[in-house]
C-alpha cells in the first residue's frame, strides 16, 4: 500500500515529484547567486504562462487572497468605484477587500449556476464610471467558468481597469493577458501552477502600473505596496541581489521547477488537456444520474467540478466513504448550499488515471449508499469520451 490518499480537491493539488524534490532542497540564502537566477527565471517564465510578455510579474510570500489584496490596494483609492462581477464566494471576497480600502462597490451577482450577462455589465458601465472591475475566472466555490475576454473588452471600452481572479484558472484555463487587455491576472501557487501553498503570484499590465504610479494617496497596505516590491522584482530579473522581506526561498525554487514543466508542455496543449479531461469527467458524472452545479457545459470549469449530492444520499456519509477508499474530495463552500454539493479538483498534473480512480471510488460509495445507477457506467463513459477523435 502506498500509505497516502489521492488528493483531488480544488487546491492544494497533487504535485509533480520534481517540484517536491526542489521544495526539499537545502535552503540557501535569498541573495545567493544561484537563487537570484532561479527567482529571475521564474519571473520570466510567468510571462510565458500568463501570455503577457509586456506585463510586470510579482512573486510574494502569501496566498491567492494576498494577490487579490495587492491588486485592489495598489489600484484603488478611497472613493473610487469598483464593479464586482460575482459567480460565487470569491466575488464577494473581492467586494470585502475593495470596501476595506474605501471603494464604492457595486456587485453584480449571477443566479446560482449561471454567469452575469454581458448586457447587465455593459448597462452598469454605461450608467456609472468605474475605476476598475473584477472578474472571477473560475469560482472555486461553484465551479463556474466565466469568459473574461468580452468583459475585458467592455472594460477597455469604458476606460475601466480589469482585474482577473485566476486563482483556480491560471495554468489550467485559457488566458491571453496581453492580447485580451486584462490589467491584472492573479493566482496562488497551490492550484494549477502546481506548487505547495504559500506564494501570491500576479502580473500587472503597463496600464495598471501607470495608474498605480499616478496615485494621489499612499497605498494603505504596507506589505502589499508595489513601492516595496517592484524594486525587488526588477533587481532579481536583472540578476542583482535585493531585499525588502525574505522571500520563500524553497517555494520559489519549486515554482521555477513547476513553471519549467508547464512551459515544456506548452500552454495551448496544457489548456487542451485540462479541457478534454474535464469534458470527459463531467459526462461521466452525468451518467451516474448526478447533477452539476453549473447549468450549462459552456460555463463549467475545466479545473474542478461541482456536483450536487443525489436526493436521499447523506453527503457526509458519501465523503466519508470516498475518503475511506483513499481519495479526498472537497465538500461545498458556498454558504447557502454548503451541505448540498461537493467538489472535485482536476488541475495541474492531473491525469486520466487519477480521474478513473475518483470515478471508481465514487461509484462504490454511491452504490453502497443505495443510489440507483449502473455499476461501471461512469468508467465506460469516461473512457469512451477520451477515445473520441479531436
Amino acid at each position: 500500500m502506498k500509505g497516502r490518499k489521492l488528493l483531488m480537491i480544488p487546491g492544494p493539488i497533487e504535485f509533480e515529484p520534481e517540484v517536491l524534490q526542489a521544495m526539499g532542497m537545502a535552503t540557501t540564502s535569498h541573495v545567493a547567486p544561484d537563487f537570484i537566477e532561479v527567482f529571475g527565471n521564474s519571473l520570466e517564465l510567468m510571462r510565458e504562462v500568463w501570455k503577457s510578455p509586456m506585463g510586470q510579474p510579482f512573486i510574494v510570500a502569501g496566498t491567492g487572497t494576498l494577490a487579490m489584496d495587492m491588486a485592489i490596494s495598489n489600484l484603488i483609492e478611497h472613493g473610487d468605484r469598483v464593479l464586482i462581477i460575482s459567480s460565487g464566494y470569491f466575488g464577494k471576497r473581492f467586494e470585502d477587500i475593495s470596501k476595506r480600502y474605501g471603494a464604492n462597490t457595486t456587485i453584480l451577482e449571477a443566479p446560482l449556476g449561471e454567469v452575469v450577462s454581458l448586457d447587465s455589465i455593459e448597462k452598469e458601465l454605461k450608467t456609472n464610471q468605474y475605476k476598475a472591475l473584477t472578474i472571477t475566472h473560475v469560482d472555486t466555490s461553484t465551479g463556474i467558468l466565466v469568459n473574461p475576454k468580452p468583459i475585458a473588452d467592455l472594460a477597455k471600452k469604458y476606460n475601466t481597469l480589469s482585474v482577473l481572479d485566476g486563482v483556480c484558472s491560471v495554468a489550467g484555463e485559457e488566458i491571453n493577458q496581453d492580447e485580451w487587455g486584462i490589467d491584472v491576472v492573479l493566482t496562488g501557487s497551490q492550484k494549477a501552477i502546481g506548487v505547495p501553498p504559500g506564494l501570491a503570484l500576479l502580473i500587472a499590465s503597463q496600464k495598471a502600473m501607470e495608474v498605480w504610479e499616478n496615485r494621489k494617496t499612499p497605498v494603505c497596505n504596507y506589505y502589499a505596496d508595489w513601492n516595496n516590491w517592484l524594486p525587488i522584482m526588477n533587481a532579481y530579473e536583472e540578476r542583482r541581489p535585493s531585499y525588502f522581506g525574505t522571500p520563500a526561498v524553497n517555494l520559489i525554487v519549486a515554482l521555477e521547477s513547476s513553471l519549467k514543466i508547464i512551459c515544456k508542455e506548452g500552454m495551448d496543449k496544457r489548456v487542451k488537456r485540462h479541457r478534454g479531461l474535464a469534458m470527459a469527467f463531467r459526462t461521466a458524472i452525468a451518467s451516474l444520474n448526478l447533477k452539476l452545479l453549473p447549468k450549462t457545459n459552456e460555463i463549467a470549469a475545466n479545473t474542478l467540478t461541482a456536483v450536487y449530492y443525489p436526493k436521499g444520499i447523506d453527503g457526509t456519509a458519501l465523503l466519508s466513504k470516498i475518503a475511506n477508499d483513499n481519495v479526498i474530495v472537497a465538500g461545498g463552500l458556498l454558504a447557502e448550499i454548503k451541505t448540498s454539493y461537493f467538489r472535485i479538483g482536476h488541475m495541474g498534473s492531473v491525469s486520466s488515471n487519477d480521474l478513473i480512480s475518483v470515478l471508481a471510488v465514487l461509484e462504490r460509495a454511491l452504490l453502497d449508499l443505495g443510489h440507483q445507477m449502473i455499476a461501471g457506467k461512469s468508467l465506460q463513459t469516461f473512457q469512451n469520451e477520451l477515445l473520441k477523435p479531436d
